[in-house]
C-alpha cells in the first residue's frame, strides 16, 4: 500500500477538495461511527432533518461519542437533541458546528476547549458530500449539479447507490484510469475506436470516447461518453445510448493508501412523466451493465502493485498531465494554479473521425 509522499504528489497527505461520505437515506439519528481522512468521526442527522458531521472524540476524556449502546444518555434517547449531540459518558453536548453550550452537572463556565472540530457537509443527489481541506479553507468550487436528478419529469430515474468497499489502493491508481486509452479494448471489450481525448480545465479533468463494444451498443453502433472529474474524489459519466444515462463512481481516502468507493447509474428509460416500475427496472438494468464494466477495472486496483513510475510509451495517454493535474489538490491552494497552468488545454490520443475506425 503506497502512500502520499511515495508518488511525490505534495506536501499534504490528503487531498483538497468534495468526497461522498454516506448514502442520505442511511442517516439517522442514530450516530455512526465512520473514518475518512485518518480520523474517527460522529455522522448523525439532527432533529430538523440537518446532517451533521463531526470529530468522533469528545475533549473533556476522549470517549468516541458515536461508538456506544449501554449508556442512558443512549438508550433514553437523549444523545440527539435538537441538532447537538451530547457525548454518552459525562452528557456534555456539542451544537453541530462543534460547540459545547451544555455541561448538566457543572456550576462554573464552560471551558472554551471544550470543542469538537465540525466538517462542512452538503446533501445532494441522495448523498452526503464533505469538504475536506487540510489547510482548513472553504470549498474553492462548487460540487457537480447533479441536474438529472431533478429530471423525473422527464422520465429520469434517480440512482441507488451501492458500497463497494474500500480498495487497499491510493486514489491516485483509480484517478490514472481516465487517461489510460490502451485498457479499453482488453478489460472493457471496446473496438474500433474514433476518438480518445482528455481536457484540463482548472479542478475538472475530461475524458472524451467513442467506439464500439462487445455489449453495450449493436452492431456497428458507437459508444459515446463524456467523462469527467470535478475535483479529485467525484467522476461522472454521461453515455449515450439506447437509453441516456449518468455514471457516478466516488472515492474517499479512508486512510493514506486506503479508500472507500461508491457506484451509481441514472438512466432516462420514460420519454417523458414519472417512470413506472418497467423504466425503473430498465433503469436498475442499466446499472448493473455499468456496475459490470465497472467491476472489470475494481478487480484490477484490487490486486495490483503501486505503480509509483509507469513504464510509459506515446499510445498509452496522457498519465505524465494527470497526476500533475492531481497535485494541486495535495499542495496549499496557493500553488493550484501553478499545477493548472502546466496541464490546462485538450490532449488527443486518438483521432479518426472522417475515416474508417481501425477494427
Amino acid at each position: 500500500m503506497a502512500k502520499t509522499a511515495e508518488y511525490g504528489l505534495g506536501e499534504l497527505t490528503f487531498p483538497r477538495g468534495w468526497f461522498m461520505v454516506a448514502i442520505a437515506d442511511e442517516v439517522t439519528q442514530q450516530p455512526q461511527p465512520v473514518r475518512f481522512f485518518g480520523q474517527d468521526m460522529a455522522l448523525y442527522r439532527g432533529k430538523s432533518g440537518r446532517v451533521v458531521l463531526m470529530n468522533a472524540y469528545c475533549p473533556h476524556m476522549r470517549v468516541n461519542i458515536a461508538r456506544n449502546s449501554t449508556s442512558y444518555v443512549v438508550r433514553d434517547g437523549n444523545q440527539v437533541e435538537g441538532d447537538s449531540i451530547r457525548c454518552p459518558a459525562h452528557g456534555w453536548r456539542f451544537t453541530p458546528e462543534g460547540q459545547c453550550d451544555d455541561i448538566p452537572y457543572s456550576t462554573h463556565k464552560i471551558p472554551k476547549a471544550a470543542c469538537i472540530k465540525s466538517h462542512k457537509v452538503v446533501e445532494k443527489a441522495g448523498c452526503i458530500w464533505m469538504w475536506h481541506d487540510m489547510e482548513g479553507g472553504d470549498p474553492d468550487y462548487d460540487l457537480p449539479d447533479f441536474a438529472e436528478w431533478d429530471r423525473a419529469g422527464e422520465g429520469w430515474v434517480r440512482w441507488q447507490v451501492d458500497h463497494l468497499g474500500t480498495l487497499p489502493i491510493h486514489p491516485q491508481e483509480i484517478l490514472d484510469n481516465i487517461t489510460d486509452y490502451a485498457h479499453f479494448a482488453p478489460v472493457h471489450g471496446s473496438s474500433g475506436s474514433v476518438f480518445f481525448e482528455n481536457e484540463f480545465d482548472r479542478h475538472v479533468m475530461r475524458q472524451r470516447f467513442a467506439s464500439g463494444h462487445r455489449t453495450l451498443v449493436d452492431g456497428g453502433a458507437m459508444l459515446e461518453t463524456d467523462t469527467w472529474y470535478t475535483g479529485p474524489g467525484i467522476l461522472l459519466s454521461r453515455m449515450e445510448g439506447k437509453h441516456p444515462s449518468m455514471m457516478m463512481i466516488c472515492n474517499t481516502p479512508v486512510e493514506d493508501g486506503e479508500v472507500r468507493v461508491w457506484f451509481a447509474v441514472m438512466a432516462q428509460t420514460a420519454t417523458d412523466g414519472d417512470p413506472g416500475a418497467e423504466e425503473r427496472a430498465a433503469a436498475r438494468a442499466y446499472h448493473e451493465a455499468g456496475l459490470a464494466a465497472f467491476s472489470q477495472d475494481f478487480e484490477l486496483w484490487q490486486y495490483k502493485e503501486p505503480a509509483i513510475n509507469i513504464l510509459q510509451i506515446p499510445d498509452d495517454g496522457p498519465f505524465h498531465k494527470e497526476r500533475l493535474w492531481y497535485r494541486q489538490f495535495y499542495n496549499p491552494r496557493a500553488r493550484a494554479a501553478e499545477f493548472q497552468a502546466r496541464v490546462n488545454g485538450v490532449h488527443t490520443t486518438v483521432d479518426r473521425r472522417g475515416t474508417k475506425a481501425a477494427a
